[in-house]
């Protein structure tokens, strides 16, 4: 019998790579034991004819017939450097038609002393109930030794999962004390759980990890080294960028303005290059010109390598930007965006008026907004009454009030940032469209000795009066600041990213790798724990991205525990319920979904993938489980939810909303709602960021200054500067070039898509290709996927859908296999990609 091995990341030669032990399915008739494994060594054959940089070892091993099939095979790595197994095919002499193939895609430690053998199963999946008998212990030893003990530090080659708080995220053992943030975790800021690392505790915090260069992922978590090669080329950009920017710190640049919309203009491609630099690019070019010098003092080609920096600095023009210059400015867009923009989940329909806070008088001011009867009514032409508009479901809003003002006092005592609660109203025309009508703005009272009274005001769009129209265009500056802190915080790294890692590692600790939930979900975990680590190394972290060029500053994380606190069920993950409880679709007696808004890009689309996932998950689970019994007796599967909800999600572990996996269809459910969130929902809050993100006037980051009216001792002044230069003081409320350029750099990163990206409908896991049921139910899955874009494309050229079609306004494409919003034109991701 043969075994051939492809790995990646190894050198070719004639010796010894690694060492395979076969194991029987069977146990011995005789003893009723397990049989002796039989052992061979695998050695170096050749390179794959189709892959370059994959080398396949084989091994030859004399097993008789006796020994039965082959239910596992132990590798053991014999050189002293890690390598990446693909997968093992082992096969009869003479027999290719026979062979069995075991999963592989796992990275293998080198052996230097460490004789722990990494255990690979076939692409056959068992429930526990039906695991052949000689496989059984080694099941259950392979999930112990993946649990680990629960003490240690965690070093890079480990493959063990465990939990623990964020109490990473700040900079304890730093000279600035500034840097030190709360852990976040517990009764004070509840959060999901994150991978254990074990690092030692801060001296100068002991509630706090010692934060170092390396945060520890299970090895099975890493990137594949031709990924890695990808991320280090291409993504790593992420990492390198706040080196750079610490240059233009200390150049005193980090809070400069962009003089004028010329100089943001003069950022893109489609500028011409012999127009004089923007105090931004002279920036660029000293510091460039300073790294050259460094390393080179001789040089005589300075100025040939300036100029070629000055054209690598140029951002591709962003789509949204390259459709209609000044989509960015138009009110109907800035509505739009809402329904299809990169931010569709907060949108929500008012049914009550007046609209009432929930927060504390007392604390917090009138609870009664200001966005009263007679000024709505106004707004709308008097063509009916608010109630009439509640009623007739015609009245939606943005509502960041209550989410932010508890926030505002601590953010304003911040430099170079402000923030208030807000909420934005618009009203549904007989379009379809959404017209915004008037943004609230409100500040509460401020903290001792600053006793100041709670301010709020109210802003509409003003077609006749200067003063009014450009409050306005600053009013609109601040909700997108909001809204901007809240998608990324919230929508896209709370619910996709941060409150994914405890199902994975729930997954891996509790489901064996044959186990066919753990296949049916691992394609929708890939790297989602390495991408999240490198988020708290780069993005979350204090003075990190988000601190740096967010609203919320330092109190973005706090932002985000509060979010999840106060707004996140795992039962209301699901599209449809989320969209029920915004008000944005009734559920009809049959079950089906009407949409409040006809023409609602995210939810029509949307509902059409999240159908297809259900089904195909449909399939797949009625394949494995005949009735609720099954469901109830497998051990490890309740296992898997018990430490989702008990240890990955322990501060909601009480909660009387989580699913019980009693059903199958309560299973269906459970399932179709993680792997949506992975797929669907991170496509929509992440691929199009830079295409509408990039140009950030369309979506600033933060607002860095009070609105000029608001009352204060400096009003006056505030506002002859306002009115003296107003164009001056909304390119003081956008972000910085500093914070401008950081952002459009990680956006870039963040919208860009995996060469080796594994599709929804496209691409096929190994385990399912080989059961014939499965296989078939996934050519379903695919020609719903096929349909649905046929679907998304009739869609985006209907003209009556103006919420997508029309004169430069952007296709919504996301959900497409061939996305215009950066996608490689694959499709639809199954995982999170950074």
């Amino acid at each position: 019998m043969k075994a051939t091995v492809k790995v990646e990341h190894t050198d070719p030669s004639n010796r010894k790579v690694l060492h395979l032990e076969l194991v029987s399915s069977n146990l011995d008739s005789q003893t009723g034991k397990e049989k002796t494994p039989i052992p061979g060594d695998a050695y170096y054959w050749g390179t794959d004819p189709i892959q370059g940089n994959e080398f396949l070892l084989e091994a030859i091993f004399d097993v008789p017939v006796s020994f039965g099939p082959i239910g596992a095979v132990l590798v053991v790595n014999e050189v002293d450097k890690k390598m990446f197994l693909i997968n093992i095919v082992v096969a009869p002499d003479n027999d290719e038609s026979a062979s069995v193939t075991f999963e592989g895609n796992s990275w293998i430690k080198p052996k230097s002393g460490d004789t722990v053998k990494h255990v690979f199963f076939p692409l056959k999946s068992y429930l526990p109930s039906e695991t052949p008998q000689g496989v059984e212990s080694l099941r259950e030893s392979e999930l112990k030794a993946i649990r680990g003990d629960g003490s240690g530090e965690r070093n890079e080659l480990d493959r063990i999962y465990d939990y623990d708080m964020y109490n990473d995220l700040g900079k304890p053992d730093d000279v600035d004390d500034d840097l030190t943030r709360p852990v976040l975790g517990g009764n004070m800021y509840p959060y999901p759980r994150r991978c254990r690392t074990g690092r030692p505790r801060s001296d100068n915090d002991p509630s706090s990890e010692m934060v170092g260069d390396y945060v520890y992922v299970p090895k099975d978590e890493e990137f594949s080294p031709s990924n890695y090669r990808d991320f280090v080329l291409n993504k790593g950009l992420m990492s390198s960028t706040p080196a750079l920017w610490t240059t233009f710190d200390t150049l005193d640049r980090r809070s400069v303005s962009f003089p004028s919309f010329r100089a943001i203009d003069s950022l893109f491609d489609d500028t011409v290059v012999e127009q004089p630099p923007s105090t931004l690019y002279a920036m660029f070019l000293e510091t460039i010109r300073k790294f050259l010098i460094a390393l080179s003092p001789a040089s005589d080609t300075i100025e040939e390598a300036l100029f070629r920096a000055l054209k690598g600095l140029k951002f591709e023009m962003p789509q949204l930007i390259a459709s209609d210059k000044f989509a960015w400015f138009r009110d109907e867009e800035f509505a739009r965006q809402t329904l299809s923009g990169l931010n569709p989940l907060s949108i929500q329909l008012v049914t009550e008026f007046p609209i009432v806070s929930k927060l504390d008088e007392k604390e917090y001011g009138p609870r009664e907004s200001g966005l009263t009867k007679e000024l709505i009514e106004e707004q709308i032409g008097q063509a009916m009454t608010v109630e009439e508009a509640v009623e007739k479901k015609k009245l939606f809003m943005l509502d960041y009030h209550d989410m932010l003002l508890p926030f505002v006092n601590d953010v304003r005592e911040l430099d170079g940032t402000t923030l208030y609660g807000s909420r934005t109203l618009f009203f549904l025309t007989e379009q379809g469209t959404l017209r915004s009508i008037a943004i609230e703005l409100t500040r509460p009272k401020g903290k001792p000795p600053i006793l100041a009274e709670p301010w709020s005001q109210v802003f509409t769009p003003q077609q006749w009066d200067g003063t009014g129209s450009w409050l306005w265009k600053l009013a609109k500056a601040h909700v997108l600041a909001h809204d901007s802190g809240y998608h990324q915080l919230v929508s896209h790294w709370l619910r996709t990213h941060c409150c994914v890692e405890p199902y994975i590692i729930a997954a891996n600790r509790q489901l064996s790798r044959m186990h066919p939930i753990f296949r049916l979900l691992h394609p929708h975990f890939r790297y989602t724990m390495q991408i999240n680590a490198k988020s708290r190394e780069k993005l979350i972290n204090a003075d990190g991205i988000i601190e740096r060029a967010f609203s919320p500053g330092r109190y973005s994380m706090m932002l985000s525990s509060a979010a999840y606190k106060e707004h996140w069920r795992f039962d209301m993950e699901a599209l449809p319920a989320d969209l029920i409880r915004r008000g944005m679709a009734v559920e009809e007696e049959d079950g089906t979904l009407t949409l409040t808004i006809k023409d609602y890009p995210y939810a029509n689309d949307g509902l059409l993938v999240w159908e297809a996932i259900k089904e195909w998950t449909s399939d797949y689970v009625k394949h494995y489980y005949s009735s609720a019994a099954d469901i109830t007796g497998d051990k490890e599967l309740n296992g898997w939810w018990d430490e989702v909800r008990t240890r990955g999600h322990a501060d909601k572990k009480d909660e009387p909303w989580w699913p019980k996996l009693d059903s199958r269809e309560s299973l269906i459910q459970v399932l179709t709602s993680i792997m949506w969130v992975t797929s669907g929902h991170h496509a929509a809050v992440n691929f199009a960021q830079y295409p509408l993100a990039g140009y950030f006037p369309n979506r600033p980051t933060i607002a860095r200054k009070k609105m000029p009216v608001e009352e204060g001792p400096d009003r006056a002044d505030r506002m002859a500067d306002f009115r003296a230069k107003p164009e001056k003081e909304l390119l003081e409320v956008f972000p910085s070039q500093f914070q401008a350029v950081l952002v459009m750099t990680v956006l870039h990163v963040l919208s860009s898509h995996w060469p080796d990206e594994q599709h929804m409908g496209r691409h096929m896991e190994p385990a399912w290709e080989a059961d014939p049921i499965i296989n078939s139910a996934f050519q379903k899955l695919q020609d719903n996927m096929l349909k649905n874009e046929v679907i998304i494309d009739e869609r985006n050229k209907a003209e009556d859908r103006k919420n997508r079609c029309g004169a430069g306004v952007m296709p919504y494409e996301l959900f497409k296999r061939s996305s215009g919003a950066g996608d490689t034109g694959k499709g639809l991701p199954y995982s999170i990609s950074i």
